[in-house]
């Protein structure tokens, strides 16, 4: 080895490298400027994951942060660290089996223009990690009514109940977490889980990996569902259009799979706990009690009863389209669901009977303010007006009138204004007679069995002769 000038070590490398392995630090390169502060930026990486990614520090801030500390070096020692320390505190996931009839559920955000609104959609995602099946639906936003509504409608798309279902530890679901595995459930999800029978398991905190199918299918469904921004009517279109594409994902086939989708969710549904007999009453309540403005306040939003129901206790129950109001059970009101906040609406049949106690508030009535009324009502209030000599007569019979759209709907009441306007019948009585629908059964016929005692009964028919006497008089009754 002297006489061709390698050294031993040399060649035993050659030996062991047939190919040059590149440069290499035998050692590691010192760092006086850097080392001091290493610890310093692994505390601040460690502590980033605490916090949402998009606030989490990058490598320029942290340089920003050490030189505020006294870091004399440059940004590129800086970057270096950060990526070393980084790859070194990577999690390495265990790859999981998923087995039939297990679920996964979670929330997601997408924008929809709804009614030419530019509008922040939440989306429920319930996918089966098995087959690759998904159900999405769109909600005005993500609260108890929509997580059990969503449920539902996935149980009917899927056509049963996973017997498992992963979730994360939303407080819609969870009231307190005891331990890494034991949870204290809501009143409301014991509820759907009580109906639907299924056993529920719970994410570890900010381990979003343990139900990673879901997560995905979120990134999935908002990319190729709701690219570009759609534009609909409202959420009930919206839905239609979703539902219709998680139908046609059900066509694919994926990678790995013996089949497509729907083949394959076959053999998720043998592992399904039935669907019961009923729906679950997807809603949430609550007990409260309408003022003496007859309105009940339900999430921050005043909605009317009946007036006989003003000071009683009242039940809302809010779904995700509608809240209806009950009272011992019976449903008094139903109106559409507002996701405002401090809105008033108002069902002006509801005040029509107080209307017709205290006729002097017509005109300034607000539950009657968007009333849209033909003007063939406004006409015969004038004629019902002018036609009686006490005041205030003709307003109530016009009230009377009005008091008809509880039974009737607006356009048939319509209708029949203007048939008595056209016949000059302007009394309430006359426009009841018209509304009743005319009898279009055959003719009973009177049988005389038992009654034969009628049968003897003699009646005189009318004298017509008297008739001949008016026409000699020109018609005119003397």
């Amino acid at each position: 080895m002297r006489r061709e000038g390698i050294h031993w070590d040399t060649l035993q490398k050659i030996q062991n490298f047939p190919e040059p392995p590149g440069y290499r630090l035998s050692t590691p390169r010192a760092k006086p400027k850097l080392g001091p502060y290493l610890e310093l930026i692994a505390r601040i990486i460690k502590e980033d994951k605490k916090v949402p990614k998009k606030q989490r520090h990058t490598a320029t801030r942290i340089y920003h942060r050490i030189k505020e500390a006294g870091y004399q070096g440059k940004y590129t020692q800086v970057k270096e660290a950060v990526r070393a320390i980084k790859r070194v505190s990577q999690e390495v996931y265990m790859p999981l089996v998923h087995r039939p009839g297990e679920a996964q559920v979670d929330f997601g955000y997408a924008l929809a223009k709804v009614s030419g609104e530019l509008r922040k959609i939440a989306l429920f995602i319930m996918a089966l990690p098995y087959s690759d099946a998904f159900f999405v639906a769109a909600f005005d936003k993500e609260c108890s009514e929509s997580y059990w509504e969503g449920h539902a409608r996935a149980f009917e798309f899927f056509g049963g109940v996973p017997h498992r279902i992963s979730y994360d530890n939303s407080k819609v679901l969870v009231s307190k977490i005891i331990g890494p595995h034991e949870r204290k459930l809501t009143d409301g999800f014991l509820k759907l889980q009580s109906h639907y029978l299924f056993r529920e398991h719970f994410c570890r905190v900010r381990r979003p990996n343990e139900k990673g199918v879901v997560e995905g299918v979120v990134k999935y469904a908002r990319q190729n569902f709701l690219v570009p921004v759609p534009q609909v009517k409202d959420l009930a279109e919206l839905n239609a259009m979703l539902l219709r594409q998680c139908r046609d994902d059900m066509k694919r086939r994926l990678r790995g799979k013996g089949g497509s989708k729907a083949e394959v969710l076959q053999e998720d549904q043998t592992a399904f706990v039935p669907l019961p007999p009923s729906r679950f009453d997807a809603c949430r309540k609550q007990p409260t009690r309408a003022n003496s403005l007859s309105l009940v306040r339900f999430d921050d939003n005043d909605y009317s009863v009946p007036v006989a129901c003003a000071h009683h206790e009242i039940v809302a129950k809010g779904y995700v389209d509608r809240v209806v109001l009950c009272h011992h059970d019976v449903v008094v009101a139903r109106h559409s669901r507002s996701w405002g906040k401090e809105g008033v609406f108002f069902d002006y049949r509801h005040y029509l009977p107080l209307l017709e106690r205290k006729p002097g508030s017509l005109d300034h009535a607000r539950p009657l303010a968007d009333l849209d009324l033909s003007e063939c009502f406004e006409v015969l209030r004038r004629r019902l007006v002018a036609g009686e000599d006490m005041p205030g007569q003709g307003t109530r019979k016009y009230i009377k009138v009005l008091r008809l759209l509880e039974d009737h709907s607006m356009a048939r009441l319509k209708r029949a204004v203007e048939q008595a306007l056209y016949a000059g019948a302007y009394a309430p009585e006359a426009i009841v007679h018209l509304l009743e629908p005319p009898s279009s059964g055959p003719a009973a016929t009177f049988l005389l069995d038992g009654r034969e005692h009628l049968g003897r009964v003699s009646v005189a028919g009318p004298d017509i002769t008297v008739y001949d006497s008016l026409l000699a008089q020109g018609g005119a009754l003397s």
